[in-house]
């Protein structure tokens, strides 16, 4: 009778730890989606941004036409990337592309001294403030999604309910081109 009333009581404490570790990767999983989507919502303004800007742009440096187009395709391409992947790769080359677009603003003094311009250079640094910060929640609730289900007693049975490790929001193999100047040539 006591050998049947220490399994029960070892079966329910494991069961009680699978509930506890599930419903803590659920919370995890649940705040690294929260994340993702704040990411999404900074991506979504800057690119609602980035048309007023190539217009006001477009005003003074008309032969900068190539520039321009780029940066108009980078945002479509952004716009309409899926996954987290194919979105960290339109947000880059998109980054990369507003780069060149800064430095060519750069040359043109009637256009740096433009309140529109201004105006619309100041939102677009406030947004990237923002998405850096939100990048950086975002990996860090990453991280520990991916850390929690790697714990044990976690990694026991996460496979088998399906947590799967998520990919950090990271440049890659672009950190090279990111962390170069745009060179610009006329």
């Amino acid at each position: 009778m006591i050998g049947l009333i220490i399994v029960v009581v070892v079966i329910a404490v494991i069961g009680m730890m699978v509930i506890g570790t599930y419903n803590r990767l659920v919370a995890l999983r649940q705040n690294t989606n929260e994340a993702f989507a704040d990411i999404d919502v900074q991506l979504k303004q800057r690119q609602d941004l980035i048309p007023n800007l190539v217009e006001t742009v477009k005003g003074y440096a008309s032969h900068e036409r190539g520039t321009l187009d780029e940066v108009t395709q980078a945002r479509a391409a952004a716009a309409s990337a899926t996954g987290l992947d194919g979105k960290i790769a339109a947000e880059n080359a998109l980054s990369a592309s507003l780069g060149r677009l800064m430095a060519v603003a750069e040359a043109y003094p009637d256009l740096k001294a433009n309140t529109n311009f201004m105006q619309l250079q100041g939102e677009l640094s406030d947004i990237e403030n923002k998405l850096a910060a939100a990048r950086r929640f975002f990996n860090n609730s990453v991280g520990e999604y991916n850390g929690s289900i790697q714990a044990f007693p976690a990694v026991l049975f996460a496979g088998a309910f399906g947590f799967q490790a998520k990919e950090f929001f990271d440049l890659g193999a672009d950190r090279a081109a990111a962390s170069t100047a745009p060179q610009v040539k006329f």
